[in-house]
């Protein structure tokens, strides 16, 4: 990364060393990431790296909170189009952030790592309950059954699953992921919609 004025702003700078993290997390596992790589690959000194974060547990929030705000704005399906194609651009573009971030994002869900704490567990919760909300208005669910929920929810933690297991064996082509992760959520609605009576424009008839 080249290197940046030496005249920055606060706001900048400290925009910079996150940008420099998450470079570095395409190469290296995170929880390998020490401090001195940061200040080598950024080219400020160690005083001025603590000025911003008082450790590297907080440069792993922020830049894991930076990728996180890319994946939403990203997943947003706005209006245009059926809710079956505006599901699938939805998967298509997560599935996108989460291969260019892919060293991080396994790190943050993988249990025991060493950059999944309460704070990154909190950041991650918000992604799972922004798709939750989504998916509701998308397909005009405004009062979810128990089930409804339970179904989406579970939706959501299978493509955390999917994805992490994409990412680490590429057994599966990225169109062959995509299709099949918008058909189970059809067919997860399908089976819930058999049990309470809901009608959803996702399921299958």
């Amino acid at each position: 990364m080249r290197a940046p004025s030496r005249r920055m702003t606060p706001e900048r700078r400290r925009e910079h060393l996150i940008r420099v993290a998450i470079e570095i997390y395409g190469q290296v596992p995170p929880e390998q990431v020490t401090v001195d790589d940061v200040t080598r690959a950024a080219d400020v000194s160690r005083a001025l790296f603590y000025r911003y974060f008082p450790g590297l547990e907080q440069l792993h929030v922020a830049a894991l909170g930076s990728i996180v705000a890319e994946m939403i704005e990203r997943i947003s399906m706005p209006a245009g189009g059926s809710v079956t194609d505006q599901l699938r651009n939805a998967v298509e573009e997560f599935l996108g952030v989460v291969e260019r971030h892919a060293a991080a994002y396994v790190a943050l869900l993988r249990s025991g790592s060493v950059i999944s704490t309460d704070r990154t567990d909190a950041i991650v919760d918000g992604v799972r309950d922004h798709i939750v909300a989504l998916l509701r208005e998308r397909a005009g669910i405004t009062d979810p059954s128990p089930l409804t929920l339970m179904t989406l929810r579970g939706w959501v933690a299978l493509v955390e699953g999917a994805s992490l297991t994409w990412l680490q064996e590429r057994a599966v082509p990225r169109d062959e992921l995509v299709t099949w992760l918008c058909d189970q959520l059809a067919a997860m609605l399908t089976v819930t919609s058999l049990r309470d009576g809901s009608s959803y424009p996702l399921a299958r008839p």
